[in-house]
């Protein structure tokens, strides 16, 4: 296993098909959970320090990640008369699957550029925000090409290595929008006028 990668083995993709797992990820200490263990896996003693919480909540949270499939232990050792679990993510990354009950995208109740707006918001005063938005009429086929390609950036900064004081925010997507569009071009050219 590379540097680059958890010290653990998970999936590339997991599909979220249940209402109760899009809302276990919707919860913003869950996705501060998940996201640590990207880098490696962890203990819920060391989630509640990293994350400044009381190990008891830490672990609720925990639980709800792992009863949902998102989280699973990874390895155990024993300290003292305790055996201590560490965890790791079921995958690298988590969608909500296209055929997935209606529900399940309806009861969604985050949304991931929220949180980046949120997040960012201090960078953005320090002018140490770099981003683009662009728009393009495009098929709906030619989306999912770019959400593959898009899927596989965020793959490979997940697997970069984890060094370095600062902790960077990245947020991608792609989603239709009521954006103004000018007709489709004629087949000749206007004339002159």
């Amino acid at each position: 296993m590379s540097s680059n990668s958890p010290d653990y083995e998970l999936a590339d993709r997991l599909a979220l098909t249940r209402p109760e797992q899009v809302r276990a990820i919707g919860h913003p200490l869950r996705t501060a959970i998940l996201q640590l263990l990207t880098e490696r896996a962890a203990s819920v003693t060391e989630l509640a320090a990293a994350l400044e919480r009381p190990k008891s909540t830490t672990a609720h949270h925990v639980d709800v990640l792992a009863r949902n499939g998102l989280l699973q232990v990874v390895r155990t050792r024993q300290r003292r008369a305790i055996e201590e679990r560490f965890y790791g993510r079921t995958a690298r990354l988590f969608f909500v699957a296209p055929d997935a009950p209606a529900e399940t995208t309806a009861e969604r109740d985050f949304n991931d550029f929220e949180v980046a707006a949120r997040e960012s918001a201090a960078a953005y005063e320090n002018g140490k925000l770099w981003g683009f938005i662009r728009h393009a009429r495009i098929t709906e086929q030619q989306a999912g090409e770019f959400w593959e390609r898009m899927a596989e950036l965020v793959a490979e900064f997940d697997r970069a290595p984890r060094h370095g004081e600062t902790v960077y925010g990245f947020a991608v997507g792609i989603y239709p929008t009521t954006h103004p569009t000018l007709p489709l071009a004629d087949a000749e050219p206007p004339t002159g006028g």
